[in-house]
């Protein structure tokens, strides 16, 4: 039973130090969007931003994990742990080397076009952050190994609570550094893109402790002659072919929003971390514990436990992200209002249009974001890193159509959101396929439960709407009066009453039809 892996317990370690985070990562948002709002240099710089971590979804909690952590469940299940601490060693040995070299002739490129090609403004802006930041793929992605080396070990809390460092980080260099590089937005972006680096060197280093405690030394070893090594290879490969085309999209997706114009990226990141604030705390933390657990019972071949495991997860995460996404969609100019705008701040009124527009064509896809995070766990615990591959890159090729031919038929101040929208109908054809593929290999999941308990919580969370949007609307008039801080207290008046009044409705309905959820969970703990 699900009680006995303590999947639930370790997710709450995960998710507290998730929720951590995600505070002052929303801090370091709002500081952000005060210092830079929607202007070129926050677009350039999230776009620079995309490329470190499109190397983190390949080496760090991507193809590399999905792909290692299985052999290495399976090698300290059977092999025990100082053949475990060897593999870890050798694969570890491998991956600093590559990640040096990438990060090395990357800057060296970016050097050489730099200097030789004379770009434009907006190319030199990018081609200068990314040299400054191409290193923190090397910090970030050992540190998203060392990671997974802990949670094989159940060692969640390091790890969940390291990326607060990053946020730290960020948060005082905004505040004392920045400053102190000029006082154009294009000067001080440079100061948060030395911030970044500075902290994934930290979040690095707070791992070696911990491991060092559990007793893994990870000897160091340059060899691809090891059959375990070569294993995790093989499985990496279409992987990280997969990832690769996926992520090359993401980056596509954010020249794209560039060329709309020259706000959209910073747009559609500032509604990203809005919607990915709910979709962190559970769906991430929840995805974090289920490798290991569906590894686990792979070793053992307990597939009623991955089927009851897999359906239990999926049943909370829509219990909890349902309602998450209809209070995103009703509230999502005042809390962008609430969140980013302030007085006499880069942030203004026009960012906060084009940003909750993003944000209300995002919201939706808080389910299958968070879907994915529970599927693809339990392919990988099987060791097949090839079907989410080649869903994946099916599914990037049909977001890539959809964002061209929003682009050339939407609106134009529409146009950035219909890339939010083509990002969520191809998450949900993804999830769907993989279900669907999924349920081949373990059986069918228990779908009238879980039908009873979606339909509970969708009719909790259309009434929870009309209550939230009702009590925002009696409020409105009275919310924009005021100035300086007395306007943002009655914005967060306004806007508290209706998440309250949200979430009272729908916590409500749903004790009062407990007895028919929990009838709906009897039938899914059914092994």
């Amino acid at each position: 039973m699900i009680s006995n892996d303590r999947t639930f317990p370790a997710a709450r370690v995960v998710a507290l130090g998730t929720a951590t985070s995600k505070a002052l990562g929303m801090a370091r948002s709002i500081l952000m969007a005060s210092f830079f709002g929607t202007s070129l240099a926050q677009s350039v710089f999230v776009l620079a931003f995309k490329v470190p971590n499109l190397f983190r979804r390949l080496f760090g909690e991507g193809a590399l994990s999905a792909a290692f952590i299985p052999v290495f469940a399976e090698t300290l299940e059977t092999r025990g742990k100082e053949e475990a601490d060897r593999l870890a060693g050798r694969m570890g040995s491998l991956l600093a080397a590559t990640l040096a070299m990438l990060a090395g002739g990357g800057m060296l490129v970016l050097l050489a076009i730099r200097f030789g090609a004379a770009p434009g403004d907006k190319a030199a802006l990018f081609l200068s952050l990314l040299t400054i930041m191409l290193p923190y793929l090397f910090f970030i992605c050992l540190f998203a190994f060392c990671m997974a080396l802990l949670n094989t070990f159940r060692h969640f809390a390091m790890p969940a609570f390291s990326p607060v460092l990053l946020n730290i980080v960020w948060i005082a260099v905004l505040l004392w550094v920045c400053p102190r590089f000029g006082d154009a937005p294009e000067e001080r972006i440079f100061g948060v893109a030395w911030g970044v680096l500075a902290a994934g060197a930290l979040q690095l280093l707070a791992q070696l402790p911990v491991l060092a405690k559990i007793g893994l030394r990870l000897p160091v070893k340059f060899t691809l002659r090891d059959r375990q090594v070569q294993a995790v290879l093989r499985a990496m490969g279409p992987a990280a072919l997969g990832m690769g085309v996926f992520q090359i999209n993401v980056l596509v997706d954010g020249f794209l929003a560039l060329w709309v114009a020259e706000w959209a990226p910073a747009a559609l990141d500032f509604a990203v971390i809005l919607v990915y604030l709910p979709l962190g705390v559970f769906g991430t933390a929840l995805g974090t514990v289920l490798l290991p657990v569906f590894s686990r019972q792979a070793v053992s071949n307990e597939r009623d436990r991955i089927r009851h495991t897999l359906g239990h997860s999926l049943a909370g995460l829509f219990a909890v992200l349902i309602p998450a996404a209809v209070g995103l969609m009703v509230l999502a100019r005042p809390i962008v209002q609430l969140v980013y705008e302030w007085p006499g701040r880069q942030f203004d009124s026009a960012s906060t249009l084009q940003t909750a527009r993003a944000l209300l064509f995002y919201a939706p896809g808080l389910l299958v974001f968070g879907a994915y995070k529970a599927l693809v766990p339990a392919f990988y615990a099987f060791k097949d890193t090839r079907t989410p591959v080649r869903v994946g890159m099916a599914a990037a090729g049909l977001n890539f159509v959809l964002n061209v031919f929003f682009i050339l038929t939407w609106p134009a101040d529409f146009r950035h959101a219909g890339l939010a929208c083509a990002t969520v109908l191809a998450s949900v054809a993804n999830c769907a396929v993989l279900l669907w593929l999924l349920q081949r290999g373990i059986g069918s999941l228990d779908w009238r439960a879980f039908a009873r308990t979606a339909l509970v919580s969708c009719l909790a969370a259309a009434l929870m709407a009309l209550a939230a949007a009702g009590t925002h609307a009696s409020l409105e008039a009275w919310s924009v009066g005021g100035e300086g801080a007395a306007l943002k207290a009655r914005q967060a008046i306004a806007v508290g009453a209706a998440i309250a009044a949200g979430a009272l409705t729908y916590g409500g309905l749903l004790l009062v039809w407990r007895r028919k959820i929990l009838l709906a969970n009897a039938g899914a703990n059914k092994p």
